[in-house]
């Protein structure tokens, strides 16, 4: 293998988790933001009251994105094959 295969390959992972990771994150994040907000204006400062919307949502978006997620995973997978294969 070449250098120039070796960081294709580490560019292209790094892509595949990115694209991944990012449904759950950005939405976990926001999910969080609002419930800051939320209690920042009552004076809540209750630590489950941000934990267990951000794990019901989190759930959901995994729920949701799963088809998504196994797909791009299954893809690449095959494509790690595929060039082991060559090799």
């Amino acid at each position: 293998m070449s250098d120039a295969s070796v960081i294709d390959l580490v560019r292209e992972t790094v892509v595949i988790i990115l694209l991944v990771s990012a449904p759950v994150l950005i939405i976990s994040m926001l999910v969080g933001l609002v419930i800051s907000i939320i209690q920042t204006t009552t004076s809540i400062q209750e630590q489950t009251l941000t934990f267990v919307p951000k794990l019901i949502v989190s759930l959901l978006v995994l729920v949701y994105f799963g088809y998504f997620i196994v797909g791009k995973l299954m893809n690449y997978t095959l494509e790690l094959f595929s060039r082991i294969s060559s090799l």
